[in-house]
């Protein structure tokens, strides 16, 4: 319930940041003079910039389990799966959550957390990062996704996901307006001119959207590492447990869960990473003794 109403907030304090905007910068007599509806234009980004995020929420985990290929297990399976799922358990009672569902899917190195509530998430690991760890690192890796859990992190994720949407889809608009009417001149009905602005800042805006995005999804994993090294009561098998996948290659995980696992494959540009590097990662842990 608190999420819903962090929603909800969220989404009505981003319209209303919006109007101040315009409203600062006279920008809405220009809006009103032109035949442009600002209330209706930030009900339509507000929807759109939303609605994308938080449906992708509600299916996270018919999606995760669906595209990685993982199944649940209860622990019945073997010794090693029940192993598993007691350990996802007694982490999630000291986090103070529900006990999320447990999968295994066959792949290269990793693990990841996903769901809508925290009292009923999903946590996966692969075959993968099981067979090339030690039961201590594992366990480690195992706190860091309930911590992810019990920080609301997929959640909040998708706030900001929508905030800056929002702000992609509005802006956008905006400007498609001004090229439209006073740089081409057009006193007719909306005209090329707007929709080419608007398709060309929806771009270029979503672009720096998504550096904000990554930056906000590098901070969480701190956050994770930093409860993972609580939940175990020190930071030394998180520690491990990340220098043990600098030595292994992390696998690759499908769009819909890659900010969730534990570490993604290196790319080019940092600014667009999701995860920050592990070396840094360790470095934090090692700061906090």
């Amino acid at each position: 319930m608190k999420r819903i109403v962090l929603f909800l907030v969220t989404n009505l304090a981003v319209m209303l940041v919006i109007s101040i905007i315009v409203n600062l910068f006279g920008l809405n007599r220009f809006i009103d003079a032109n035949g442009l509806n600002l209330g209706g234009l930030l009900a339509f980004s507000a929807v759109v910039g939303f609605a994308g995020s938080f449906i992708s929420l509600l299916m996270s985990k018919p999606m995760a389990k669906w595209s990685t290929g993982a199944h649940i297990i209860d622990g019945s399976e073997g010794t090693n799966e029940y192993w598993l799922v007691s350990t996802v358990h007694r982490l999630a009672d000291k986090a103070g959550i529900g006990h999320p569902d447990v999968a295994l899917y066959e792949g290269e190195p990793n693990a990841f957390a996903t769901g809508a509530f925290k009292n009923s998430a999903l946590v996966a690991v692969s075959t993968g990062l099981l067979q090339g760890m030690s039961k201590e690192e594992v366990e480690a890796v195992l706190g860091h996704e309930v911590a992810h859990i019990a920080n609301g992190d997929m959640v909040t994720l998708t706030l900001i996901q929508g905030v800056v949407n929002t702000f992609v889809v509005f802006l956008s608009r905006i400007v498609g307006y001004f090229v439209d009417r006073v740089v081409l001149k057009n006193d007719k009905e909306v005209g090329i001119g707007f929709y080419v602005a608007s398709f060309i800042c929806e771009i270029v805006f979503g672009i720096l959207a998504s550096v904000v995005v990554a930056w906000f999804s590098r901070q969480r994993e701190f956050r994770a590492d930093a409860g993972a090294a609580q939940l175990l009561g020190s930071p030394r098998p998180m520690i491990n447990a990340l220098a043990r996948l600098q030595s292994m290659q992390a696998g690759e995980l499908p769009k819909s869960v890659a900010t969730s696992g534990i570490a993604s494959p290196g790319g080019i540009m940092a600014l667009f990473s999701t995860h920050p590097p592990l070396e840094k990662r360790i470095e934090a842990l090692q700061q906090r003794g």
